[in-house]
This record gives C-alpha cells, sequence and structure tokens, in this order.
C-alpha cells in the first residue's frame, strides 16, 4: 500500500514538468517547421484533422475515462475493454479509409486522398495502447506516463523536422502525426508489461460501456464545436487562410492545453478516489483550478499585447496575418481554463449526463457564432471564437458546479486573486510596449515586457492578495516535503 497523496505528487510534480519541458520542446519545434514549410502545408493537413479527426473521439469509446473512473476493474474487465478498443480502431481506420474520396471532392482537392488514407492507420494503432495507458494511469505512474509521452512527442517531431528539411513538405506534418502514437503504443506496451487476455463476458463491463458511450458523444460534440470553424473556413476560404487561422489557434492554445492535460490527468484520478471524502474532494480540485487560472490569466493579457511580436518571434516574418487573429484568441484561453477542468470534477462524480447536456449548448452556440461570423473570414470567425465562450462560460461554471461538492462562489474566489493581480500589472506592460516598439527587435520588447507584467503580477499575488502561503504550499508539495497524516490509501 502506498499513500495516494504522495504518488499524486511525485507524479504531479512529473507531469508539469514534463509538460513545460514539452511547451518549449513544441514552441521550437513549432518555429522550426513554420520557417521549413508554407501556410498551404498546414492547411491541407488541417483540412483532413478537422474532418477526419473527429473519429478519433471513438479511438477509444470513452472507455479508458470509463476505467479510471471505476473504483474497481478486473484483469478479465480490462482485457475485454482492449478488446474492444481494438475493434472500434480497426472500424474507424476502415471509415476513415473510406471518406478519403469524400473529404478531397469536399475541399476540392485531390491531393487530401493520401493524406486521409496515411493518417487513418493511427486510429487502430492508437487503440492497441488505451488500456495499457489506463493501468499506469490507475497506478498513479505519472512520472513514467510524462517519460514516456516526452519520447514519443521528441522522436515524432525529428521526423518531421528532419523530412521537412529534406523537402517533403505537409507529408512532413503527415509522417509526424503518423510517427507519434507508434511510438507512444509501443512505449506503453513495453512499460506497462501487460498482455491483454481472451475477451470475456463480466459484470460491470456493461456499465462501464454505457458510462464511456455517454463520455464519448459528449467528447464528440464538444469536437464538432471547436473545430467545425476549421471545416468552414477550409470550405470557403482556402487552404491558405485555413492554415493562417490554424496556425494562430494552435499557437494560443500551446500552453493552456499543456497545462490542462498535466494537471487533469493526474487530478482526473485523484478526484475520482475522493469520491467518497467530500471535502478533500472539494479542497483538491480547487486547489487545481487556482493552480490554472493563476497561470492562464497572465499568459491571456500577454497574449492580447504582445500578438505581433509572438508571432514574429516563433512562426516568423511571413506569418504576420496570423497575429490579428492570433489577439483575437487570446481571451479563449482564460475562457477554457474556467470551462475545462469542471469536466474532471464532474467525471470523477459520475455525472456524465451532465457534461453531455452542457456540451450540447455550447455546440450550438460556437456554430452559430462561425456562421454568422464567416463573412468576414478568419479574423472574424477568431473573434467569434472568443467572444461566445466569454458570454456563456459564467452560466457554464454555474451550471456545472450544481450539486457538487464545489459552489459557484468556490470559483469566483479562485479568480479574484489572479484578475486583481493581472489589472494592476498591465499598464507595465502597456507602457513597455510603446515605449520600446520603434527603438527594439520583436524578440527583446517580448522579453522586457513579459518580465515587467510578470514581475508586478507575482509580487501582486504573493503580497497584497494574500497568496503567498498558497503557492509555498504547492511547491512544498511538488518538492515532496511535506506529508500529512488524514491520505486515502491506494493499492
Amino acid at each position: 500500500m502506498q499513500d495516494l497523496k504522495s504518488r499524486t505528487i511525485r507524479g504531479g510534480a512529473a507531469k508539469i514538468f514534463s509538460s513545460l519541458a514539452n511547451f518549449a520542446f513544441r514552441l521550437g519545434s513549432g518555429a522550426i517547421l513554420s520557417r521549413l514549410l508554407e501556410p498551404r502545408d498546414f492547411g491541407l493537413v488541417g483540412m483532413v484533422t478537422a474532418i477526419v479527426g473527429v473519429l478519433n473521439l471513438f479511438k477509444d469509446f470513452g472507455l479508458s475515462t470509463a476505467a479510471v473512473q471505476c473504483g474497481d476493474i478486473t484483469e478479465e474487465q480490462q482485457s475485454s475493454l482492449f478488446w474492444v478498443n481494438l475493434v472500434v480502431g480497426g472500424i474507424l481506420s476502415s471509415i476513415a479509409l473510406g471518406t478519403a474520396p469524400i473529404v478531397s471532392t469536399f475541399y476540392h482537392e485531390p491531393r487530401l486522398v493520401p493524406i486521409t488514407a496515411v493518417l487513418a492507420l493511427s486510429f487502430l494503432v492508437n487503440a492497441a495502447g488505451v488500456q495499457h495507458w489506463v493501468r499506469l494511469q490507475r497506478q498513479l505512474q505519472f512520472t513514467l506516463m510524462a517519460k514516456i509521452e516526452s519520447t514519443a512527442q521528441v522522436l515524432s517531431v525529428a521526423v518531421g523536422i528532419g523530412m521537412a528539411m529534406k523537402g517533403y513538405g505537409y507529408w512532413a506534418l503527415v509522417a509526424m502525426t503518423v510517427t507519434s502514437p507508434i511510438i507512444l503504443t509501443s512505449c506503453l506496451w513495453l512499460a506497462s508489461g501487460w498482455v491483454p487476455g481472451r475477451p470475456s463476458k463480466s459484470d460491470g463491463i456493461v456499465q462501464m460501456l454505457r458510462f464511456g458511450g455517454t463520455v464519448t458523444v459528449s467528447g464528440l460534440v464538444g469536437y464538432i464545436a471547436f473545430n467545425f470553424d476549421k471545416i468552414l473556413l477550409g470550405r470557403y476560404c482556402g487552404a491558405g487562410a485555413l492554415g493562417i487561422y490554424g496556425r494562430a489557434y494552435q499557437l494560443v492554445s500551446i500552453p493552456s492545453d499543456h497545462l490542462s492535460s498535466a494537471v487533469g490527468s493526474v487530478a482526473e484520478s485523484v478526484l475520482s478516489r475522493l469520491q467518497n471524502v467530500p471535502d478533500r474532494q472539494r479542497s483538491y480540485f480547487v486547489k487545481c483550478y487556482s493552480l490554472i487560472i493563476g497561470v492562464t490569466l497572465p499568459l491571456t493579457i500577454l497574449f492580447s499585447l504582445y500578438a505581433d511580436e509572438i508571432v514574429s518571434v516563433i512562426l516568423g516574418p511571413h506569418w504576420h496575418k496570423s497575429a490579428v487573429a492570433f489577439r483575437l484568441f487570446a481571451p479563449s484561453v482564460l475562457m477554457m481554463s474556467l470551462i475545462v477542468p469542471l469536466s474532471w470534477l464532474l467525471f470523477s462524480m459520475g455525472k456524465v449526463r451532465r457534461c453531455l447536456n452542457l456540451a450540447l449548448i455550447l455546440a450550438v452556440l460556437m456554430i452559430t457564432g462561425y456562421i454568422i461570423a464567416l463573412p468576414y473570414g478568419p479574423n472574424g470567425v477568431a473573434f467569434s471564437y472568443s467572444a461566445v465562450l466569454s458570454v456563456w462560460v459564467l452560466p457554464h461554471i454555474a451550471l456545472s458546479v450544481r450539486g457538487t461538492v464545489v459552489s459557484f462562489r468556490d470559483t469566483l474566489e479562485v479568480l479574484k486573486a489572479p484578475l486583481v493581480s493581472g489589472i494592476v500589472a498591465t499598464p507595465a506592460a502597456v507602457i513597455v510596449l510603446a515605449v520600446t516598439r520603434n527603438d527594439f527587435a520583436p524578440s527583446l520588447r517580448l522579453v522586457v515586457g513579459t518580465a515587467a507584467f510578470t514581475a508586478i503580477y507575482v509580487q501582486m499575488l504573493i503580497g497584497p492578495m494574500g497568496q503567498r502561503k498558497f503557492y509555498i504550499e504547492v511547491i512544498e508539495e511538488l518538492r515532496g516535503s511535506r506529508s500529512r497524516a488524514d491520505v486515502v490509501k491506494v493499492s
């Protein structure tokens, strides 16, 4: 028996540090690829992934979430889930292959047929590793999981950059996309050491399938809500416009995606194990929520102010058209960080139906906004994306936390300190930008402005806003230097 907290601390620290390293690596590799490839190359691959990528939501049929949320699971049950995943993966690969001509016809782009055919292989490969990933997650092996993720990312990006340097164009992106799941699944099999048994009927499978099916439908609705914009732009504005829009969207979402992934993978497992300890479940969620908001709110402000500098430094000068869309996307960083963690809480409490209902409402709002904004091109759609999220965020929070261990007031309390600190620090960033705009290189403006903003933000947060004790506790916990007696035991 090992105590849940000590393993969570070590694993959480590993996931966060790994996420920071992956974030820096992804930014660096993205900068290199942006200079080696053209917007049209990214647009072509983006056309395929916007449509075929929806099949990714069915790759595990929500069974990974179901297996993690389940209190106990037997070897027979997990073996059965493995074979269900594999069958689903095979079906998805076949569907993707069959839709290749349809995707090509929809976009009026014949080059999409072979791209779609190659990307179809990833569904079967991903499916083969789902339950191995679940085993590591249920065992709270977050350090090992972080190493596996990093290995897959580094090697797949190396393949992509190598092919781009050799002049393979968009095929470099295709190869990078397919290589990642191959390496990930191979490492998961080696690391877990688990060989699935024969499929068999066992108690609980039907319930997990029902739970997983609801999770999958909820994810499908969410995927449509956040990717229908790319389908519309690719169809009506072309690969070039989608490439510019897509790179701005990807660049603005990298930090929050990595942070949510790092914290979320740990939080879902721990929150599920705290179902019978409401006070600790609430405390744990509020701390995770506070950490995410404390990081993403200043990013939102800096992205809004320094959009031109960020795009110029990371993507290069020939991507300057992406800067406007990047700035318009910036508010969505904070909005998504307020919305996404709530799903961890709801899943851990088994409230998947509520997640589905909220996803349906949001999908209708987002798609309506895209359609209205489409005549205004990529920048209009980017504005609509952030505007709809900003209007919907408070109702979403209120509906999500109703009847849970977390109150609406808890979420507002979490937001207060970072928001006030950000407002106080913003004038410094604005002054630096105004003073240095004509005399300094974009990289220097970005560094000086970020440093000035961050210094004031941190001082406000740990000083007048009284968050010093909270962040000291977080740092000490990440170092593993604290322990408490009231821990939940897990085998």
